[in-house]
């Protein structure tokens, strides 16, 4: 089984309180499962990173073969795909738990797509932080 998920990561501040959110469908366009969890205070890219973690291990546990990962984060794409090193600490703590959930699927890809075609995501990430901290968009 393939899943296609969309994943978004942000604080209010940098750092700041953040939190993630994750949208996963089937192949064909239906929602499976939408996730939110706020993470405290943290970086954007902490958030980021955190977010992938989660609907990896959210594909992990619905049984996908295959997963399309989808994130407006350009940078964490160019690191996924080895284009460029991560240099922090923390986020290479995460980037392994990454590769580590990677090794447990048949195919796993990473895309960049604009944030408009993120939008359920990203306003989960704005839902979780609406409930944390009041409202304000995190961008």
């Amino acid at each position: 089984m393939k899943l296609i998920t969309y994943t978004d990561g942000g604080s209010r501040g940098n750092p700041g309180p953040s939190a993630l959110g994750v949208y996963i469908t089937d192949a064909e366009g239906n929602v499976v499962k939408r996730h939110g969890r706020y993470l405290d205070v943290q970086t954007n890219n902490f958030a980021e990173y955190s977010a992938i973690v989660d609907a990896l291990k959210h594909c992990l546990e619905l049984g996908a073969a295959e997963v399309d990962m989808r994130m407006d984060s350009e940078l964490a794409v160019k690191q996924l795909k080895g284009e460029y090193k991560v240099k922090n600490p923390g986020i290479a703590l995460l980037f392994m738990q990454v590769h580590n959930y990677r090794l447990r699927f048949k195919k796993v890809t990473f895309t960049h797509v604009r944030r408009e075609y993120n939008k359920e995501a990203d306003a989960i990430v704005n839902e979780v932080l609406d409930r944390h901290v009041g409202k304000r968009s995190h961008r």
